[in-house]
């Protein structure tokens, strides 16, 4: 593995995995959604330019202040036996008590690697302050799950940059 597999998060099945096809990795993907899932898998529009799409949305009445949408876009090219994956972030900042006013927008394409927390402050068992999660997101719990499952078919997982290429 080469420094760009390394940012992109590029990762190759274990040696012997013989690889599924195209639907069989398809139904493994989507297989994925669940009631307790933090995302949905979904077929993509044409306009996605891709197979699939995961997709992700914090409301703002969770994290209070921000408002954040990521869309993980999965191309798949059965002749490499290959999921290429780009992510989509929309983040919306908020002000104001309560928050209403837009701060600042932002778009952004490529890998995302994001963890957040917050914490208020309660009383505890024993009646004095203490320091309490209220909030908690990591990308890792969204992608991880979409990556095992193209490596467990047997396929490689590639992560780019820009946008979905289709195969030279």
């Amino acid at each position: 593995m080469g420094l760009i597999d390394k940012l992109t998060g590029t990762r190759y099945p274990e040696d012997g995995v013989v690889p599924l096809s195209a639907p069989d990795v398809r139904t493994a993907l989507l297989a994925l959604n669940g009631p307790d899932a933090p995302y949905r898998i979904r077929e993509a529009l044409p306009a996605e330019k891709a197979d699939l799409v995961a997709e992700w949305r914090i409301p703002a009445t969770v994290s209070r202040r921000l408002e954040r949408t990521v869309k993980t876009r999965m191309l798949l090219v059965p002749e490499r036996y290959e999921v290429r994956s780009v992510d989509e972030q929309w983040e919306v900042k908020r002000a104001g008590n309560p928050p209403r006013w837009v701060v600042s927008r932002q778009h952004s394409v490529g890998q995302v690697n994001w963890v957040e927390r917050q914490w208020a402050y309660e009383p505890g068992p024993d009646g004095r302050r203490q320091k309490v999660e209220t909030f908690r997101f990591d990308s890792r719990e969204v992608k991880d799950p979409l990556r095992e499952a193209a490596l467990g078919a047997g396929w490689t997982w590639r992560g780019m940059m820009f946008r979905l290429a289709p195969p030279r």
